[in-house]
């Protein structure tokens, strides 16, 4: 039978010089056929009188074995990354690619706080509308090309919302927030509604399918034209720079009269005229006008009383004059060399 005090000083004694040695040191003394295992079959065969002692023996073999095997495995792997003792931790850690924030994002925000400003709260609403928020409250007629299949994308309804049929659409403009406001609080309102709105239009550099509008109103006693410029000149210094210019021109909208155009100075030639602004030294940016006193009236405020503004623009036109921005697609193509331009913009 073996020598088990023996095995004992041996496993004590023992002292790998590397991971192969002390790999054969493990499979001799604690692998299925090594040392230990040949002990533990051998237990029948001890006399009973001597099994206590000879089992407490073997245990004593098997603990020495365990940790003279663990002490020198601690040993080699702390010698395997002791290379990484020398860094010096004072040194600056390997930076982290960070993200940006979307130019559009990054516009929709400038807008909001320069009309926040001026008094100017945010409203949201939903992107799913009925005809009646999206048209009828804002003076459209039922024959106004909007209404048109080409232009608004309508929405299926289930048999048993059949009220609906027809009249369901994804919204054509953030000015049906506009009527939920109106409906829901009385005036003094002085509000924006930025939002992401829908059309049926073919996908081109300067058209989209979807794209994001903010669209705002006034409404109080004595509100004038003069107060929608005043407005919209302050908003156009604010975000293109002290320069700008802006001029109002003659146009038409169902739910405003009058109704302008608002060019602003082009900010790539500074109005002297080149093919961006077409050699016109401007660039229309929004529309804008007077709310029709019908609009009013169709919320329940008194138009005798009352009178208001309001305008809209495209949050991707102001993006494109801001960045010098040319194809519109580029906004939902999610290209990160596009993206990563505006790291660090705030």
């Amino acid at each position: 039978m073996l020598d088990i005090e023996a095995l004992i000083e041996e496993t004590k004694s023992f002292a790998p010089a590397n991971k192969e040695e002390l790999e054969t040191f493990r499979v001799r003394f604690l692998g299925k056929k090594g040392v230990l295992t040949e002990l533990f079959a051998k237990m029948k065969e001890v006399a009973p009188e001597e099994r206590k002692s000879f089992g407490l023996q073997v245990n004593s073999l098997k603990v020495a074995a365990e940790d003279r095997l663990n002490q020198f495995k601690d040993a080699f792997e702390d010698a395997d990354t002791g290379s990484n003792q020398n860094i010096d931790l004072s040194l600056p850690s390997d930076p982290n690619p960070l993200g940006s924030f979307h130019p559009l994002s990054l516009v929709r925000r400038k807008i909001i706080s320069i009309f926040s400003r001026i008094g100017f709260n945010v409203s949201d609403g939903p992107e799913i509308e009925d005809d009646w928020h999206n048209f009828s409250a804002l003076n459209f007629p039922p024959e106004h090309p909007a209404r048109d299949m080409q232009d608004t994308f309508f929405i299926d309804v289930n048999p048993d919302q059949e009220k609906y049929k027809g009249s369901l659409a994804l919204r054509t403009h953030t000015s049906s927030i506009q009527v939920r406001v109106m409906e829901n609080q009385a005036p003094p309102i002085r509000t924006i509604c930025p939002g992401r709105v829908y059309r049926n239009e073919a996908i081109s550099a300067r058209a989209h399918c979807f794209f994001h509008q903010v669209e705002g109103f006034y409404i109080d006693e004595n509100v004038s034209f003069a107060d929608l410029k005043q407005t919209l000149l302050y908003f156009s210094q604010e975000m293109f720079g002290a320069d700008t210019k802006i001029r109002l021109r003659p146009s038409y909208f169902p739910f405003t009269e009058p109704s302008a155009e608002m060019d602003i100075s082009c900010t790539i030639c500074k109005g002297k005229g080149c093919n961006i602004c077409k050699y016109t030294g401007w660039v229309e940016i929004l529309g804008c006008g007077m709310i029709d006193p019908a609009v009013l009236e169709n919320n329940k405020i008194d138009s005798k009383k009352y009178s208001g503004f309001a305008f809209g623009m495209g949050i991707e036109r102001i993006t494109m004059l801001k960045y010098s921005i040319k194809d519109l697609r580029i906004f939902s193509e999610n290209d990160v060399r596009f993206l990563d331009q505006f790291k660090g913009v705030r």
